[in-house]
Parts: C-alpha cells; sequence; structure tokens
C-alpha cells in the first residue's frame, strides 16, 4: 500500500530542477503547494513529503517555508551520499539531521542515502553499517539507495553525464546486487537491518526488474519501499498499464510514491528538468495518481454513524 506521497526529487539538484528556468524556486513552490493541496483533497490522510532535498540545505527549507510550502507538506526529507558525491562526512549525518529540524517542525526523513561499491565493495559494506549506526533510531524513515546497480546500458539521470568523470560513473555501482542480479557484499549486512531501514528502488518504465525485485525485496524482509511514477512517462502508451501492474507488484510493501519528471512537451524547456508551464498540470497528476492507488479508506457504518451524531 501507499504510505507516503512525495512531491518531486531532489528539487534544489540542477540534474533534477532547473535553475536556469528558476533560480530562485518560486515556480517550484507553486507547483509544490499545488500538488501537495490535491494529495490532501483526494486523500486527507496521506502523509505529503516535500521531495528529498540534495543538498541538504537549510537555506532551501526556509525558502520553501516563506513561499507557503511546509504548509502543504506533512514531512521533509534529505539525500546525503557523503563517500560519493557529498563534500561532507559520513560521520557528519547527525548534525545534517540537526540543521533541518533546526528550521522546521516537519519530521525529516532520509529518503535516499547510500554508498557506491565503485572504488571497492568493502567501502560500500562499511558505508552501509555506519549509516544504520547514525541514522537508526535518529530519524522516523531511511530508504537504502539502492537495490540494483543501474544498468550500463542505460543512462544516469544527471545532466552533464560522463563530463562528471567518476562522479557520473558512480552512478552505475550503487545497488546491493550487480546488474546482473548477483548479490554485493553489502546485500548480507542490509539484510540485518532490512526492518528498520527501508529501500530506494526506481522502477523504470516497463523494467524489465520488477518481478525479481520484488522477490528479493520479500526476501530480505525489507517493508518500507521508495520508488516512483513519473509524470513524464504517463503520456508514453500503455502508460497506465505500466502504473497498474508496478503498483499491483509492490501491494503489500509500505511505498513512498515519488511524483516527478516535466513532460517534455509541458515544460517551459523541453525536458524533465524544466518547470511546467501550467504547474497545475502537475497537480491534476498528482491527485488522478492517489485517486487510482490510495483513495482514501472507506469509513466503517458505526463510525459514520457515531460521527453524524457528533
Amino acid at each position: 500500500m501507499i504510505e507516503a506521497a512525495m512531491i518531486w526529487n531532489e528539487p534544489n539538484n540542477k540534474s533534477h530542477w532547473d535553475p536556469e528556468i528558476d533560480p530562485d524556486w518560486s515556480r517550484f513552490a507553486e507547483m509544490a503547494k499545488l500538488a501537495g493541496r490535491a494529495i490532501h483533497a483526494a486523500n486527507p490522510d496521506l502523509p505529503r513529503v516535500l521531495g528529498g532535498i540534495s543538498p541538504i540545505d537549510p537555506t532551501f527549507i526556509r525558502n520553501m517555508e516563506s513561499r507557503g510550502v511546509l504548509d502543504e507538506v506533512d514531512v521533509v526529507a534529505v539525500h546525503g551520499f557523503p563517500l560519493d558525491w557529498n563534500l561532507w562526512s559520513i560521520h557528519d549525518w547527525p548534525d545534517k539531521i540537526a540543521e533541518i529540524e533546526a528550521v522546521t517542525d516537519r519530521p525529516v526523513w532520509v529518503s535516499e542515502v547510500g554508498v557506491s561499491s565503485f572504488g571497492a565493495e568493502e567501502v560500500q559494506d562499511w558505508g552501509l553499517q555506519r549509516t544504520a549506526g547514525l541514522l537508526v533510531g535518529r530519524v522516523p524513515r531511511i530508504h537504502w539507495y539502492s537495490l540494483y546497480d543501474l544498468p550500463r546500458t542505460w543512462e544516469a539521470t544527471t545532466r552533464h553525464k560522463e563530463a562528471e568523470g567518476s562522479s557520473y560513473y558512480r552512478h552505475f555501482h550503487m545497488g546491493l546486487l550487480r546488474e546482473d542480479g548477483s548479490p554485493k557484499l553489502a546485500l548480507r549486512t542490509f539484510a540485518r537491518h532490512a526492518r528498520s531501514m527501508g529501500l530506494c528502488q526506481w522502477l523504470h518504465f516497463e523494467d524489465h526488474r520488477l518481478d525479481e525485485a520484488v522477490a528479493w525485496l520479500r526476501r530480505l524482509g525489507v517493508r518500507h519501499l521508495r520508488t516512483g511514477l513519473s509524470w513524464a512517462d504517463s503520456f508514453r502508451p500503455n502508460a497506465l498499464q505500466w502504473f497498474d501492474r508496478q503498483m499491483r507488484a509492490l501491494a503489500d510493501f509500505e511505498v513512498t510514491v515519488t511524483f516527478c519528471f516535466t513532460p517534455e512537451h509541458m515544460g517551459i524547456a523541453p525536458h524533465h528538468t524544466s518547470a511546467p508551464r501550467d504547474p497545475a498540470a502537475f497537480a491534476d497528476f498528482c491527485a488522478q495518481m492517489i485517486e487510482r492507488y490510495a483513495p482514501p479508506l472507506p469509513v466503517p457504518r458505526e463510525a459514520a454513524a457515531l460521527a453524524s451524531q457528533a
């Protein structure tokens, strides 16, 4: 079942939101507010999460608060990859969480944290153990990124690609499983923490790994999963059939579903990082997905009768 709806992914990261189009995030803020209201109207009981920020920046959270975004969300999420991309130490995780807690009263989730095996699998394994030691019990939700390595024939979702040097190639080594499905050293370590650390696994459109991924999630004992439903993908042929299949396959998990990625024909620029020309269109997509996959639970007759007498 869906446990939460996340509005965008890394909105303060130029690989996911174009700062040239929206340098002060005012367009993003308007879109996020409309989406938050639409999700709440579709299911008032479903927690709304402000898409995991990367970098972890309290100034961005203050910006969102000043524009009214935090009035329309219930949780603030952060992403961190200190052994691969961030300019801070893995030991700083508690301080990074405290920086965000200092500027908002919303709960703080870590909706993506991971370590690549780019240099050595032993580094990933140590990083997972250290991350668990620092974050389990410190934040309400943790999603380790990720189950699978990114296939070499795919592209990582980042703007400058190979020009980023090793930073780009690390994207392909974040999994607990290699591209061929064979386990890495850290898989056994993650299994020991699977009840307290969820997983983030992006499932691409018509992803051939879906059924195998579900089998691994069950084998590992994973309860909490984060994945996405792409607004851009919703315009592909047979999009709803794929969305239906994906969400049916994940029905036994507590899913945080992320709504993001602008369709090329609806952006100010023809790119998935662009602010949309009509921010209400994104809100409509969010509402439609919640109505389809996370409608409000029916109120039992007895409870309804008591409510009407109150």
